[in-house]
């Protein structure tokens, strides 16, 4: 999937107009100041370093964003639906950590986390377009997204942080701790999580069926084509030829009828 200059500008002016919409107080204002002060970094950064994975192509990463705070609004309506405590978290925490879910994948201050792929043959063989800097230590993603919002003073309140920390879902075995209890008393207080992490898997799913489901079709019919049973010409000269051969005529009649 690839996606014109226009296409990456708008993405990123809906990225914003997110924030100016759904933030409030003094924390819009930092929100805005920080993603301006790295803007042609993330404005343009894939959201994974490999193709098999999701909105792995420039400005893929904000795509990907703003298809989980829209699905995020859409999948709060859901649940509101089915009889969800509503008082339990607020829209500007949803839409908060929508935005924020996968900050910790632009990097730190001074490195960005994907590097174009030097290798030809892991681009060519293995799909990986980027690769990881290795100038960068190692943190998981949410993590890293958590440090950043709060070295740049932006404050986050207990619901963004367990949401932000567990939108992987069980997919993360770290997040067991919060997500798989048998405890009443220690499961979370709030759906948010599990609304984050249900938009999150929803929109990584549509973007795979947008990259991938055409190309899975172009090859099924490709190979229809290959065994489709027809008036073959040079087929058609083998068998006569290899018919011809046979010198039993009950075997010549046996093999012509097949």
């Amino acid at each position: 999937m690839k996606l014109s200059a226009e296409e990456i500008q708008n993405n990123w002016n809906n990225f914003l107009n997110n924030i100016k919409m759904y933030i409030t107080g003094d924390r819009k204002d930092q929100l805005i100041k920080f993603y301006k002060k790295y803007e042609s970094r993330i404005m343009m950064m894939p959201a994974s370093h490999k193709k098999e994975y999701h909105s792995a192509f420039p400005g893929g990463y904000v795509d990907h964003v703003n298809r989980v705070v829209n699905a995020s609004l859409k999948m709060y309506d859901v649940w509101k639906h089915f009889g969800m405590d509503t008082s339990t978290f607020t829209e500007e925490e949803l839409v908060f950590s929508a935005i924020n879910h996968d900050l910790g994948k632009m990097g730190d201050d001074q490195n960005e986390s994907y590097l174009p792929q030097t290798d030809k043959w892991r681009r060519d063989k293995l799909g990986e377009d980027y690769m990881h800097n290795k100038a960068i230590a190692f943190s998981a993603v949410p993590d890293r997204g958590l440090f950043l919002l709060q070295d740049n003073d932006i404050k986050y309140t207990f619901n963004e942080m367990i949401a932000i920390q567990t939108h992987d879902g069980l997919y993360d075995s770290a997040n067991e701790k919060y997500l798989k209890s048998y405890m009443p008393e220690t499961k979370p207080r709030t759906s948010l999580p599990f609304i984050l992490h249900q938009a999150d898997m929803m929109a990584a799913r549509i973007e795979f069926e947008i990259e991938w489901l055409p190309k899975f079709k172009n090859s099924l019919d490709g190979q229809k084509t290959n065994f489709t049973l027809g008036n073959n010409s040079k087929k058609s000269n083998v068998k006569n030829k290899a018919l011809g051969s046979i010198q039993s005529e009950g075997l010549k009649n046996i093999f012509d009828k097949l």
